[in-house]
């Protein structure tokens, strides 16, 4: 079964292939590091797993010039659409939210967004979907707001002159009039998109760096990000995260099943993760100052997954290892995997609260962390 995308040119209209898989969404998500225990809002946010039908997932057009941008993803079936609108707002407070849609396409989802009365600004970084766009614009009365701009390449960190459609945040929100809000405020915006397949990790990565050091959209808020990414990049047994309550302690996950099942049932997924920064994500300790001393530590521990976590303290920080781990009440034999994110945020602080004059030992690594 294959459904038409309305109001779009004969060559452009994209079928859905409505077939049997399923795809795997996860909602309100932790950022979800490799091989470290998740927790229940202890992290950027807290997580839950759901399973939806996958209906609607498109590459982008074999027409396409090659040369003209990397090949992208889009949500191309309404069913699929209204399913994701309504995860997405169903936690939200204000039924006018405003949500940055990254690389919309045929708009799918943005008319979805709509009819559900959001709020939608399109980022779209491929010339040919923009007439389709801009009619849409037109009918719904100041709703959506049309930008020749690709939401992953916006803020390089070596940049000197930009033409569209990599653009500058500052410049672009200005010109869409929002304001920053006080990091304790609720979301000023949520983002919404699919990851290009290439450079996914680092994607993530910079959004993170960006994230910590309050830069790029960071610096207007709490922005949600809430995207989807191949199972490829997501890909982690369930042995390897723990779910906990608002107690803090751990519980039991209802219905899990080994990712290894899943896959045999669901075949090839995506995974929706969404990150929503907490307003005590910074303290008098880890600081948009420091962040990349923080930045620092994670890389090196995630670089040598199976080191011990002595072995890490010994490389990272000239401070007594032994009274680090006394402090935190951890056993110097684990694993960095046996971590949960908070574990990481505590190590962090608890060395930045050292009496040493000291406290680091620094490498290289940041530059090819960052994009």
């Amino acid at each position: 079964m294959s459904v038409p995308v309305a109001g779009l040119p004969a060559r452009l209209a994209l079928s859905a292939s409505a077939g049997a898989g399923r795809f795997c969404v996860l909602g309100s998500g932790v950022e979800r590091w490799r091989g470290v225990r998740a927790g229940h809002r202890r992290g950027l946010s807290d997580l839950h797993l759901q399973l939806v039908p996958s209906q609607g997932f498109r590459d982008s057009p074999s027409w396409l010039p090659k040369y003209r941008s990397e090949p992208k993803s889009y949500v191309t079936s309404p069913k699929l659409a209204t399913t994701l609108v309504q995860i997405l707002k169903k936690e939200g407070k204000n039924p006018d939210q405003l949500f940055l849609e990254c690389n919309p396409g045929p708009g799918i989802l943005t008319q979805a967004l709509l009819e559900s009365k959001a709020k939608v600004i399109a980022l779209e970084s491929n010339r040919t979907f923009l007439p389709h766009l801009e009619s849409l614009r037109k009918k719904v009365n100041g709703k959506l707001e049309v930008v020749y701009c690709d939401f992953f390449k916006m803020d390089p960190r070596n940049f000197g002159i930009v033409k569209p459609p990599i653009m500058i945040s500052e410049t672009l929100f200005r010109h869409l009039g929002i304001e920053a809000v006080p990091w304790s405020e609720d979301t000023p915006l949520r983002v919404v998109g699919i990851f290009p397949a290439k450079n996914e990790k680092k994607i993530l990565w910079k959004l993170l760096y960006d994230l910590y050091s309050s830069t790029s959209v960071y610096s207007y808020g709490r922005v949600e990000l809430n995207m989807f990414i191949t199972e490829r990049e997501y890909e982690e047994p369930w042995s390897s995260f723990g779910v906990y309550g608002q107690s803090g302690r751990q519980e039991k996950l209802k219905n899990k099943k080994p990712l290894e099942q899943i896959n045999k049932q669901v075949g090839q997924n995506m995974c929706l993760i969404q990150l929503t920064p907490l307003p005590n994500l910074f303290t008098e300790n880890l600081t948009s100052v420091n962040y990349d001393v923080f930045f620092h530590m994670l890389k090196q521990c995630f670089m040598k997954r199976n080191f011990k976590l002595m072995d890490h303290l010994q490389l990272l920080s000239p401070v007594n290892a032994t009274a680090i781990l006394k402090q935190i009440e951890k056993n110097g034999d684990m694993k960095i995997t046996d971590l949960h994110p908070q574990d990481f945020k505590q190590l962090f602080e608890t060395i930045e609260c050292s009496k040493e004059s000291c406290r680091w030992l620094f490498d290289d690594c940041m530059e090819e962390m960052i994009m």
